[in-house]
């Protein structure tokens, strides 16, 4: 059922389905796990899988819910720890609701030294937490036993250290183990060597590793190449000498890792370095892991924080281990383990995501899997603290004893006052929110307030990762909505939801008083610019912003605190790469290229025409006040393409289709004989050179033909599209000559071509009359009504499978794929080129909210620079890169004057200040003399331009406002250098108040 639930519903899963495919989905589908342990790090990973969509989950634990689970367990109420509800019992209904096709079954039956095992052979994947390791170890020895074996990954969080471990059996074959899409490198030359060398084009990075293969096509002169995979290039020097073109594509070829139970290794273990800055840091950690164990075998518990005794004895026993060890290792941190009674939700969440990635990793063998264990510290969150009083980490019978045993008291009160405004409440933003609350931030008895804005509806698209939403949620607003659900996880947390977008044009509302009101700044983002702005007015108001994103599988965070670091808008993202015009427009050579053509001809003639059409008929209300206007000689911007629009627009079904079939001639045969017609195949630049050669690809005209299902579908797609909107979209009527190019067209060969904008190309004489006689004829015909000089028009729309949007730019990009020999895409990859879909999977966005929260108690505590880490993962692979923030650099102006991205000076002013008055100022208060003053992109003072000496005298109110919500403008002032010659230095931004009233608290 799960299976073809899964075939049926594709809009649950359309952004995780770009990361894993479909064959690792439909393996999914069939697939059970069995899960023990629903304390915080449980919950985690049985939210994840749920969510991914595996067939079947059972749910295991035999514990009572207490009131030290509601810090740590999202899924467990006062109500339950009240009743004393089983756990399991507790959670299930509610890990169920997550996800309508995965069957969450319960059990809590005892799991110990003499429990038949036999049980497990159902499952593909076994998952323990909370377990002794000797325990761990018996289940580990069936699961690798079994044939085929089952997948066991065994996960321990202790305070402030976890600890993730895989074994899926000696031989486990992964198909995908990057899940990267291979590129086309297109081919320069080829050498006849031995070796041989090939040269990619334009020296494009090509990426391959030493033992990969590679396919070699379209290879002109080495015949011997064609379609051929190659491990290595080797002698060439025998084969015919290569003439031009050609690519090759990366094989993906299967790969197979080999696993080691627990027991073997033990002594030699396999771990993942999660941060450079102290590679020993695993072995420690795994040393010091294993004496707890120890410990807890020993005494039935775990050690007491503050007991000498029991410090003594972990450290004897971390001895012994090292001993075992085949690497020693020098430095021990068994101290940490002091806290291992607590519990940290966000690294909790962080590992969950990565453990709950390595599940779906040994359900459907797409991705390295992790060899084979993985620890992760947040020790820069304690260090700071170890010189607190052991009464800082006593239990006080709430629901934050497990976090007090990690942080103390006096943070936890710290966190309750945090007043925080979090920016997006979508994937990430609903991960934060279950952070807040566990972490009790912005709590109402203690004045604190987690304010959160969004102006986005919940989309059925949302509910595989956002996992406050449910499907009676679809529609309603994310930011409200999600403020409720996370009130039911904590509801002494003061949650104030806004439906708003933050830019300039929200101001008046989140301005500088708002922002003087806030300890930290969240962003929950998915686009770059408004990342930009909200950075900007964190900058601006000296509050420190915490950011994080995800595509896939990868996800980053970045820290950014007052006068420590640098600003997100310190550094540059490349730019996003466009496809040249002329590429566009006659030379594509990869599939996004006519991916890209066709959503632009869904653009043009769906969202542009229609816009301009409404746009004119709103400056020009009737159609004979035109007619007489264009009569008597005069020049109207649009009326040529409005006019052909009026007079071809479809009244029947069978014009539509009509339009449809001209447009199939237009744009898969006429075009590609008019482009062969203008450079046939044997044209030859000045340098002798062949003009169709890699990467042009000469075009091959198409004829029609009814029994294509694809010419079909093109020609269905279109008219589908025109009656949803009866019939008021209008297509170009063209006639058609299929014996010859109709005219001359100018074929852009330049890559730095822009495309020409219509609208403002002149008229010819012949056009104006064209455009005459068409109005004319159509009011003697059928008269312009009013509704006739109305469209609507249409917004891509990718979510709607009903609409007709993406299988008409699927069908249009493979025809024009068919057209220039390209490898077309199928649906699901145009849906996501075409729509610009971020993929997405709940694994990665759970880990990245996990680290951004650690890092939030960092701020709070006001922690030196050193104890802040931005990360970088991909739990593909898998890698997790952990790095100091780059730290905030100074200019210098002058000796003893310098200043950071951070600072600015002030002026305050009043009403008949003057720009005069002003550079006085600047002057006197910090020792240099003004050169150049400039807002944003208005120049209001600069020597050499002519009148300026007159602005001097203007007063600052009249050269220059504020905007909405603000008392002060920011200025950029430019200072001399020191040394003639050299260009002027800039300074920080001076703020000028317009009055003192407007000094910020």
């Amino acid at each position: 059922m799960a299976a073809d639930s899964m075939e049926i519903d594709d809009s649950l899963y359309s952004r995780q389905r770009y990361v894993l495919g479909d064959s690792a989905m439909h393996q999914m589908a069939q697939s059970s796990v069995f899960l023990s342990g629903m304390g915080g790090l449980g919950i985690e990973i049985a939210k994840n899988i749920v969510l991914a969509g595996v067939k079947a989950v059972t749910l295991h634990d035999t514990k009572q819910c207490e009131t030290l689970d509601l810090g740590s367990n999202f899924f467990i109420r006062k109500e339950d720890v009240l009743s004393q509800r089983k756990r399991v019992e507790a959670v299930c209904p509610r890990v169920a609701e997550l996800n309508p096709y995965v069957h969450v079954d319960m059990s809590s039956s005892a799991l110990d030294d003499n429990t038949d095992l036999s049980f497990l052979r159902k499952y593909q994947c076994v998952i323990l937490t909370e377990t002794r390791l000797r325990l761990q170890k018996r289940v580990n020895e069936f699961c690798h036993s079994q044939q085929p074996p089952i997948r066991f990954i065994g996960c321990d969080a202790y305070g402030i250290c976890v600890r993730v471990f895989c074994d899926f059996g000696e031989e486990f074959e992964v198909s995908d183990p990057t899940g990267e899409e291979p590129k086309e490198i297109f081919i320069q030359s080829i050498t006849q060597d031995n070796p041989g060398l090939v040269t990619c084009m334009d020296n494009q990075p090509h990426g391959l590793q030493t033992g990969q293969s590679v396919v070699f096509r379209e290879v002109y002169g080495m015949v011997e190449w064609h379609n051929v995979q190659y491990f290595s290039i080797g002698d060439t020097s025998k084969l015919q000498p290569y003439a031009h073109g050609g690519y090759f594509v990366l094989v993906k070829t299967p790969k197979t890792y080999r696993f080691e139970t627990i027991e073997r290794q033990m002594c030699d273990p396999q771990v993942l370095t999660p941060d450079f800055s102290k590679p020993e840091a695993p072995l420690q950690i795994h040393a010091a892991m294993l004496a707890l164990d120890t410990f807890q075998e020993q005494h039935s518990r775990l050690p007491n924080i503050g007991c000498l005794q029991d410090a003594e004895v972990l450290l004897k026993l971390t001895e012994e281990v090292n001993a075992t060890l085949r690497n020693k290792v020098s430095f021990f941190f068994f101290s940490s383990f002091l806290h291992a009674r607590g519990t940290l939700p966000p690294l909790t969440a962080a590992v969950g995501g990565l453990a709950s990635q390595e599940a779906l990793k040994a359900i459907t063998g797409k991705f390295a899997p992790l060899q084979q264990w993985f620890y992760l510290d947040a020790i820069e969150v304690v260090r700071p603290l170890q010189s607190l009083s052991v009464e800082e980490f006593v239990p006080r019978g709430d629901r934050y004893d497990g976090l007090r045993a990690c942080i103390g008291q006096s943070m936890c009160l710290e966190l309750h006052k945090l007043r925080v405004f979090m920016v997006g409440c979508g994937a990430i933003g609903c991960e934060m929110l279950k952070n807040f609350a566990l972490l009790g931030v912005g709590l109402t008895q203690s004045s604190g307030e987690v304010c959160i804005t969004d102006p986005d509806l919940i989309e059925k698209s949302n509910l595989n990762r956002q996992f406050l939403f449910r499907p009676h949620h679809i529609q309603k607003p994310k930011s409200t909505t999600a403020a409720e659900a996370t009130r039911d996880i904590n509801p002494d947390l003061e949650v104030d939801a806004h439906l708003n977008k933050v830019c300039p044009a929200t101001e008046n509302i989140y301005s500088d008083t708002f922002y003087s009101r806030l300890n930290l700044v969240v962003t929950a983002l998915d686009n770059v610019e408004a990342r930009r702005y909200v950075d900007s007015r964190c900058v601006s108001n000296q509050r420190p912003l915490l950011d994080s994103g995800t595509m896939g599988t990868k996800g980053h965070t970045e820290i950014i605190v007052p006068n420590l670091t640098e600003s997100y808008n310190s550094h540059r993202d490349p730019p996003e790469e466009e496809i040249p015009f002329c590429t566009l427009k006659s030379f594509p050579s990869v599939i996004e290229h006519t991916i890209q053509w066709a959503r632009d001809k869904f653009e043009n003639a769906f969202v542009h025409k229609p816009s301009m059409y409404n746009s004119f008929w709103q400056t020009h209300s009737s159609a004979e006040v035109v007619l007489q206007r264009l009569q008597t000689g005069e020049s109207l911007e649009g009326s040529f393409q409005v006019i052909k629009l009026l007079s071809r627009r479809p009244s029947q079904w069978e014009q539509c289709i009509g339009l449809a079939r001209l447009k199939f001639e237009k744009y898969f045969k006429r075009k590609a004989l008019q482009l062969l017609h203008s450079f046939p195949l044997d044209t030859r630049l000045k340098d002798g050179s062949l003009f169709w050669q890699s990467p042009k690809r000469p075009p091959a005209p198409i004829d029609f033909d009814l029994k294509d299902s694809l010419h079909f579908t093109f020609i269905v797609k279109n008219p589908r599209i025109y009656s949803l909107t009866h019939y008021t979209f209008l297509s170009i009527r063209i006639c058609l000559k299929n014996t010859g190019p109709q005219r001359k067209y100018c074929i852009e060969t330049d890559d730095a071509a822009k495309k020409p904008d219509k609208m403002k190309i002149p008229l010819t004489s012949e056009e104006e009359r064209e455009a005459i006689t068409q109005l004319e004829q159509a009011i003697a015909t059928d008269g312009v009504t009013p509704e006739s000089l109305q469209m609507s028009p249409l917004q891509f729309e990718k979510d709607d499978d009903s609409n007709g949007h993406v299988d008409f730019v699927t069908s249009a990009s493979a025809l024009r794929a068919r057209m220039y020999s390209i490898e077309p895409a199928d649906r699901l990859k145009t849906k996501r080129i075409a729509g610009k879909i971020i993929p997405a999977i709940a694994t990665a966005t759970a880990a990245v909210a996990g680290l951004v929260a650690l890092e939030l108690i960092k701020v709070t505590g006001g922690y030196r620079f050193e104890a802040f880490k931005n990360c970088f993962f991909n739990l593909a692979i898998p890698v997790v890169v952990l790095t100091e923030p780059a730290p905030v650099k100074r200019t210098l102006i002058r000796d003893n004057i310098n200043f950071s991205i951070w600072d600015f000076w002030t002026i305050f002013g009043h009403e008949d200040f003057t720009l005069s008055d002003f550079m006085n100022t600047v002057r006197e208060k910090y020792g240099i003399e003004p050169t150049m003053v400039v807002h944003g992109v208005k120049m209001l003072y600069v020597p050499v331009m002519p009148g300026h000496s007159k602005r001097l005298k203007l007063t600052m109110q009249k050269l220059i406002k504020p905007s909405v919500g603000r008392r002060y403008v920011d200025l950029t002032v430019s200072f001399p250098p020191e040394a003639d010659g050299d260009e002027d230095l800039p300074g920080p931004p001076v703020r000028y108040y317009f009055s003192r009233e407007g000094e910020t608290p």
